[in-house]
């Protein structure tokens, strides 16, 4: 299990593919704020609301200097869907593996309905300008996650 990133950590590099197969890489963001989530599944209740908000507030994110990316086990095939049925403005990318998840400490041990099993924990890594993290936080909710961020980064 991958110890949890910290603040002032160097965020893991990565390239993974998006909705349509290009690739994109954390080094394409270089210069620029980037908030990096992780959700367990494309066209879930949860993940579609998260995915929304984050759509929702591009604006004041992005008028920020903040750019979005949404990571999840997904085939890009189901991303393009995702984002096609739901309108989505955010960059989602495709780890099927989950390297980059367990990378990011966002994969592990969930509990549902006294049930005890593997999955991507709902995590948010916000990354600045150098590369470096800006802040952690893991177990988010999908609901009022993307509000909490907005007025933790003063926004």
């Amino acid at each position: 299990m991958t110890e949890r990133l910290e603040p002032g950590d160097v965020a893991p590099a990565f390239t993974l593919p998006d909705a349509d197969g290009n690739e994109v890489s954390l080094a394409d963001y270089k210069g620029r704020k980037v908030i990096v989530y992780f959700y367990p599944a494309a066209l879930t209740p949860g993940c579609t609301k998260q995915a929304c908000d984050f759509t929702d507030n591009l604006d004041v994110l992005g008028g920020a200097g903040y750019d979005v990316i949404g990571i999840s086990p997904d085939p890009p095939e189901k991303l393009a869907k995702f984002r096609d049925k739901e309108s989505l403005r955010i960059t989602l990318l495709a780890d099927p593996d989950k390297k980059v998840t367990e990378a990011y400490a966002a994969f592990g041990e969930k509990k549902n309905y006294g049930r005890t099993y593997l999955g991507v924990i709902r995590s948010t890594v916000v990354v600045d300008e150098e590369g470096k993290v800006e802040r952690a936080l893991y177990n988010v909710r999908a609901t009022g996650h993307v509000a909490k961020i907005i007025k933790d980064l003063g926004l």
